[in-house]
């Protein structure tokens, strides 16, 4: 097992490592590597541990000096330096301080989101529906189109406005299936109007995908969403 002290060094490294590559990120400058790279299963949990901490602390929308405070905070602690804060108090303080900047977060997506889906619906060939789905034919298919009831088999690549991949079965390499009844209103919609062998990219706005919430950690509340979707199969109905 690995001892105390190595657990708090390899913390700590990546702690710094964080620290580089968020602000360098951030500043547009060249971003550092990690001075220490996790090897064993253990080591790669508490590495996965450092990543899930700045998930949650880039969803605060931290600037470069209070994401160096949340480091601070972190190395002190590793340190068995003494805290003095109490919990008591500034518990309810960070969990305010997150409610308030998430909002913050999600009103600026969704301004982005509303931008894009604007830009998106004025493109060639697009056809936007009374739910606000933009669809774009890319490849015509043939034969009936799907009911909701019925399941589908279907290749998709799914982005968000950034172009970030944050699913997809073409990566993959395998097919995937579903009944188009228990998927995003957009899928049923915009997966309903295609033909199989047709090929299409459905751009779904935040209220007909995940909405507010988004589906964390790789789609941010109020976020459009893109897809790539290939009509492959009609496989069977409820």
């Amino acid at each position: 097992m690995t001892r105390p002290i190595r657990l708090r060094k390899l913390v700590a490294a990546l702690a710094g490592g964080l620290a580089v590559t968020w602000v360098g990120a951030t500043l547009g400058a060249p971003v550092a590597t990690a001075k220490m790279t996790p090897q064993s299963d253990e080591e790669k949990t508490i590495y996965f541990l450092g990543v899930l901490t700045s998930r949650q602390a880039r969803e605060l929308g931290l600037s470069d000096t209070e994401a160096e405070l949340m480091i601070q905070g972190l190395r002190d602690a590793l340190d068995g330096k003494a805290i003095e804060l109490d919990q008591a108090v500034y518990f309810p303080k960070l969990q305010e301080l997150a409610q308030e900047r998430h909002a913050v977060v999600l009103e600026k997506e969704k301004a982005d989101s509303k931008l894009f889906l604007e830009k998106a619906g004025q493109t060639k060939g697009a056809e936007v529906t009374e739910s606000g789905l933009i669809l774009t034919e890319l490849k015509a298919g043939s034969g009936a189109n799907p009911a909701p009831t019925d399941t589908v088999r279907v290749h998709y690549h799914g982005t968000l406005r950034d172009g970030t991949v944050f699913d997809s079965s073409v990566q993959r390499g395998e097919p995937t299936e579903f009944p188009l009844n228990r998927v995003i209103p957009c899928w049923t919609e915009g997966v309903g109007m295609m033909k199989v062998g047709g090929k299409a990219k459905l751009v779904c706005p935040p209220d007909i995908a995940y909405g507010d919430r988004g589906a964390p950690p790789k789609i941010p509340g109020g976020a459009a969403l893109t897809f790539e979707v290939e009509l492959i199969e009609i496989v069977g109905s409820e």
